[in-house]
């Protein structure tokens, strides 16, 4: 629409920059991704990169609009994002310069060989909460028993190990207590970094004391304390990895966000991963994923002792959960599950996390809620369910 102004000034608008400006702007930030810790500080460095090469271009661009815009709009994302005019920038040659710990770097790298855009990064979220219920890689919904220490994830360059421990004497219901995780040695980016974390001492910083990994500078891994002694955030941006751990109650729940090809680079003998395989058959709770609402009848008490997971109903669990969420999916389902399987209020705060994680770092937003289905693929009605309560298996019916 504004062809007529190179009527009269061809020579000036040819001359003009700002179209490359624009295009290395684009180069530096179509590859960040907004959920990951070190997006603000890569996009303020490309402001910058794009702010220096308008300057440069000021006097060839004066009569120029799309400069004007450009520069009115840079100004606009700095103020929004708190940028700084002065600071590091973005290289002014996008095509060569590549950070070797960022994964994001490394995407960018191969966009351009061979001059063909490749596809963004795929990637993947993996999440354990509450009784356990576990989100494998693949989106798959279980409630397993697996109690002891078990493998998350052992991939080439992470390790995640939970320990779950029984919730109720008498029930196969448990709940993680402690987990490992460690982040393995990378060229010359960071060296192996392990965190832990058991019940009442969520850590801020490694074993050994420290808080980030690789030079201090870039922060290639560092821990982010957002609640103290109760929520970590660990990012990892050589691995493109998030990685978030609470704890609720008496005990713990994580969630990560990891790049698919990282997450699927193991060896045969790494086969047994929750996040990758599920649990194995023998270890599950639920099934295929399918936890209906239960309808608890009464029990004899033994001893004339009232039990205290009697103290919820069906109808004051469904209440209790459904003060934190509002959409019956599957976390809420776990939530009502957990309070009359355990009694104890703290789980419903856990499903209300394990949801805001998903929606927090899960890239696909059209996957955040997950339905549960009767074994015939709809969502089930009068359909049996066992709930372990006490010593007895009570059969009852739920109707959705």
């Amino acid at each position: 629409c504004y062809l007529f102004l190179c009527l009269g000034d061809c020579q000036l608008h040819a001359a003009c920059g700002i179209q490359k400006c624009t295009t290395d702007f684009v180069s530096f930030t179509s590859h960040l991704n907004v959920a990951l810790e070190d997006f603000d500080l890569e996009f303020c460095k490309a402001l910058r990169a794009y702010s220096a090469c308008t300057y440069r271009n000021s006097k060839v661009c004066r009569g120029n609009l799309v400069y004007h815009s450009a520069v009115l709009g840079i100004s606009d994302l700095m103020t929004q994002r708190n940028c700084t005019k002065d600071g590091p920038t973005s290289s002014t040659n996008p095509e060569m310069t590549h950070d070797p710990c960022s994964y994001s770097g490394h995407t960018e790298a191969g966009e351009h060989q061979g001059g063909e855009k490749t596809p963004p990064p795929t990637y993947l979220f993996c999440g354990l909460f509450g009784d356990p219920h576990l989100r494998t890689f693949e989106d798959h919904f279980q409630t397993c028993k697996v109690e002891g220490a078990w493998p998350l994830i052992d991939n080439n360059y992470l390790s995640v190990q939970v320990t779950n421990v029984p919730v109720v004497p008498g029930s196969s219901a448990t709940a993680t207590n402690k987990i490992t995780i460690i982040f393995k040695s990378y060229q010359d980016c960071t060296d192996q970094k392990v965190y832990q974390a058991v019940t009442d001492d969520l850590p801020a910083a490694f074993v050994d004391g420290t808080t980030s990994g690789g030079d201090g500078s870039t922060r290639t891994l560092h821990i982010v304390e957002r609640v103290s002694g109760k929520y970590v955030e660990m990012h990892a941006r050589h691995i493109g990895t998030t990685v978030y751990v609470r704890q609720l109650g008496h005990y713990l729940t994580l969630a990560i966000r990891m790049p698919q090809e990282l997450a699927m680079a193991y060896e045969e003998s790494q086969d047994l991963q929750l996040c990758v395989s599920g649990c194995p058959s023998g270890e599950r709770i639920d099934r295929s994923g399918h936890l209906p609402l239960p309808v608890v009848a009464k029990l004899p008490a033994q001893g004339g002792a009232a039990h205290p997971r009697s103290l919820y109903t069906l109808e004051t669990a469904t209440a209790k959960c459904h003060e934190k969420m509002l959409v019956k999916d599957i976390y809420f389902h776990s939530c009502v599950f957990d309070l009359l399987t355990t009694g104890d209020a703290n789980f419903t705060a856990a499903a209300h996390s394990a949801l805001q994680d998903v929606e927090a770092l899960h890239p696909r937003k059209e996957h955040w809620h997950i339905f549960p289905r009767s074994q015939g693929g709809a969502v089930g009605r009068d359909s049996k369910f066992c709930v372990r309560l006490g010593f007895v298996c009570l059969i009852v019916i739920a109707f959705l």
